[in-house]
Protein backbone atom coordinates (compact mmCIF):
# COMPACT_ATOMS: atom_id res chain seq x y z
CA UNK A 1 0.00 0.00 0.00
CA UNK A 2 2.52 2.45 1.06
CA UNK A 3 4.20 1.72 -2.15
CA UNK A 4 1.20 2.45 -4.41
CA UNK A 5 0.81 5.89 -2.36
CA UNK A 6 4.23 7.03 -3.09
CA UNK A 7 3.80 5.99 -6.48
CA UNK A 8 1.05 8.40 -6.54
CA UNK A 9 2.41 11.17 -4.98
CA UNK A 10 5.34 10.86 -7.46
CA UNK A 11 7.83 11.07 -4.61
CA UNK A 12 10.40 9.02 -6.90
CA UNK A 13 10.54 12.55 -8.54
CA UNK A 14 11.62 14.96 -5.78
CA UNK A 15 13.72 12.18 -3.60
CA UNK A 16 17.73 12.33 -3.89
CA UNK A 17 18.78 10.34 -7.02
CA UNK A 18 15.47 11.28 -9.17
CA UNK A 19 17.71 12.65 -11.88
CA UNK A 20 17.93 9.23 -13.20
CA UNK A 21 14.42 8.87 -13.25
CA UNK A 22 13.58 12.14 -15.08
CA UNK A 23 16.00 11.24 -17.92
CA UNK A 24 14.61 7.87 -18.12
CA UNK A 25 11.06 9.88 -18.61
CA UNK A 26 11.97 11.89 -20.83
CA UNK A 27 13.44 9.25 -22.73
CA UNK A 28 10.03 7.67 -22.51
CA UNK A 29 8.14 10.96 -24.11
CA UNK A 30 11.10 10.77 -26.82
CA UNK A 31 10.01 7.55 -28.37
CA UNK A 32 6.52 8.39 -28.30
CA UNK A 33 6.73 11.34 -29.76
CA UNK A 34 8.86 9.70 -32.53
CA UNK A 35 6.34 6.94 -32.57
CA UNK A 36 3.18 9.12 -32.96
CA UNK A 37 4.81 10.92 -35.83
CA UNK A 38 6.15 7.58 -37.30
CA UNK A 39 2.44 6.31 -37.99
CA UNK A 40 1.35 9.88 -38.57
CA UNK A 41 3.89 9.66 -41.60
CA UNK A 42 2.63 6.01 -42.22
CA UNK A 43 -0.73 7.02 -42.72
CA UNK A 44 0.19 10.08 -44.99
CA UNK A 45 1.86 7.98 -46.92
CA UNK A 46 -1.36 5.33 -47.34
CA UNK A 47 -3.44 8.11 -48.17
CA UNK A 48 -1.07 9.03 -50.83
CA UNK A 49 -1.34 5.59 -52.19
CA UNK A 50 -4.63 5.05 -52.59
CA UNK A 51 -4.79 8.68 -54.11
CA UNK A 52 -2.51 7.44 -57.05
CA UNK A 53 -4.18 4.22 -57.30
CA UNK A 54 -7.60 6.05 -58.34
CA UNK A 55 -5.35 8.22 -60.58
CA UNK A 56 -3.99 5.36 -61.98
CA UNK A 57 -7.49 3.84 -62.71
CA UNK A 58 -9.12 7.27 -63.97
CA UNK A 59 -6.08 7.42 -66.46
CA UNK A 60 -6.35 3.74 -68.03
CA UNK A 61 -9.97 4.28 -68.21
CA UNK A 62 -9.33 7.45 -70.43
CA UNK A 63 -6.23 5.62 -72.52
CA UNK A 64 -8.96 3.12 -73.62
CA UNK A 65 -11.71 5.27 -74.20
CA UNK A 66 -8.76 7.27 -76.34
CA UNK A 67 -7.97 3.89 -77.83
CA UNK A 68 -11.10 2.56 -78.95
CA UNK A 69 -12.20 5.92 -80.41
CA UNK A 70 -8.88 6.18 -82.22
CA UNK A 71 -9.71 2.42 -83.85
CA UNK A 72 -12.90 3.81 -84.90
CA UNK A 73 -12.07 6.70 -86.91
CA UNK A 74 -9.17 4.14 -88.73
CA UNK A 75 -11.91 1.91 -89.72
CA UNK A 76 -12.16 2.54 -93.85
CA UNK A 77 -16.15 2.92 -93.39
CA UNK A 78 -15.49 6.20 -90.92
CA UNK A 79 -12.85 7.49 -93.57
CA UNK A 80 -15.13 7.24 -96.49
CA UNK A 81 -18.22 8.83 -94.38
CA UNK A 82 -16.01 11.67 -93.66
CA UNK A 83 -14.51 12.06 -97.20
CA UNK A 84 -17.94 12.03 -98.59
CA UNK A 85 -18.76 15.10 -96.94
CA UNK A 86 -15.99 16.88 -98.54
CA UNK A 87 -17.05 15.90 -102.08
CA UNK A 88 -13.73 12.73 -101.99
CA UNK A 89 -15.68 9.32 -103.11
CA UNK A 90 -13.83 5.86 -102.94
CA UNK A 91 -12.61 4.43 -106.29
CA UNK A 92 -15.07 2.04 -107.90
CA UNK A 93 -11.77 0.56 -109.93
CA UNK A 94 -9.72 -1.92 -107.98
CA UNK A 95 -6.30 -0.91 -107.59
CA UNK A 96 -3.71 -2.53 -109.83
CA UNK A 97 -0.31 -3.69 -108.38
CA UNK A 98 2.54 -2.16 -110.31
CA UNK A 99 5.83 -3.90 -110.58
CA UNK A 100 8.93 -1.84 -111.35
CA UNK A 101 11.56 -4.10 -112.79
CA UNK A 102 14.99 -2.79 -111.84
CA UNK A 103 18.04 -3.78 -113.88
CA UNK A 104 20.73 -4.68 -112.47
CA UNK A 105 23.45 -1.36 -112.68
CA UNK A 106 27.08 -2.88 -113.02
CA UNK A 107 29.77 -1.02 -111.74
CA UNK A 108 33.19 -1.88 -111.00
CA UNK A 109 33.00 -3.20 -107.57
CA UNK A 110 31.00 -5.56 -108.56
CA UNK A 111 33.40 -7.50 -110.33
CA UNK A 112 35.69 -7.66 -107.52
CA UNK A 113 33.75 -8.86 -105.08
Amino acid sequence: MKGVYGLLKAKYLVEEGSMKNWGFIVFLVMIAMLMIANAHNYEQKIYRIEELKEEGKVLRSKFVDKRSELMELKMESTVARKMRRRGVQPSSVPPKKIKVIKEKEESVFSELW
